[in-house]
């Protein structure tokens, strides 16, 4: 597969997977979930990589969600609503090796969820995390919402979708967003460690306790496809739709205008 918005790295026992947007805040497309789920896949059974480590290209964002230019009421891909949400968040889940999520700016939205999924978060002093789709009439009706309350607690994720706030590196670490925060030049040394350490490990013992843990939540993988269908009912609708114009156009929506 000939790739065009990811870039896929291998260092030592560890396979990186840049998302290759950087214009883009690391926004994913179609094109972009595709890509991502056949390197996870693909590096998920590879007997030669210990540990698979999610990553945005540049310095500003690890990736901020879904590409609003390519959202128009369903973005431009496969799947229920225009991106195989439910393929690549399964990809990250089942591959039997823990993925890392190295954090080195804006994990907003969908790439907040991203962060969550992953079974490690490593960031930088500058990473910032939130969730943004209340703000642009969106919202993620599974894993980004469920199993960030299991990471955070209840209250905090439920502060996190209704005020669409921020948060800084510290602030995730002291929630358990992250597992650890680093000076942001030091970032890639500290994400290496971890992969190294990692293959010291027995890969076996490590698959199992991974699928042993994602047991506790995978009826959330049900919730989620059921979600992603009202998602798609909601994104036809002219409340959601003022969120995109509204972010297109950079000025502040006007939704309850258009709340049924």
């Amino acid at each position: 597969m000939d790739y065009e918005d990811i870039r896929v790295e291998r260092r030592a026992a560890a396979e990186w997977i840049f998302i290759d947007r950087p214009a883009r805040l690391n926004a994913f497309r179609g094109r972009t979930c595709d890509e991502l789920i056949h390197a996870l896949q693909r590096a998920a059974w590879d007997r030669a990589v210990a540990a698979i480590v999610l990553a945005g290209s540049g310095d500003k964002a690890f990736c901020t969600g879904g590409d609003q230019s390519a959202h128009e009421g369903q973005y431009d891909g496969r799947g229920t609503i225009g991106l195989p949400m439910e393929e690549l968040h399964a990809a990250i889940r089942d591959a039997p090796k823990p993925v890392i999520a190295r954090v080195q700016g804006y994990a907003i939205g969908g790439g907040n969820v991203l962060a969550t999924l992953c079974d490690l978060t490593i960031a930088s002093e500058r990473a910032v995390f939130g969730q943004v789709g209340p703000k642009v009439g969106s919202v993620d009706p599974g894993y980004g919402t469920a199993l960030l309350a299991r990471v955070v607690g209840e209250k905090k994720a439920r502060e996190m979708w209704y005020l669409c706030r921020r948060y800084g590196a510290a602030e995730a670490l002291a929630m358990g967003l992250a597992n650890a925060v680093v000076p942001h030049e030091q970032l890639d040394a500290e994400v290496q460690r971890w992969c190294d350490e990692i293959a010291e490990r027995s890969p076996t013992a490590i698959a199992i306790a991974k699928r042993s843990f994602n047991m506790d939540t995978a009826h959330q993988a049900g919730i989620a496809g059921l979600g992603l269908y009202a998602l798609k009912l909601f994104y036809d609708t002219e409340e959601s739709r003022e969120g995109v114009r509204a972010f297109q156009d950079k000025r502040a929506p006007d939704f309850r205008r258009h709340a049924k």
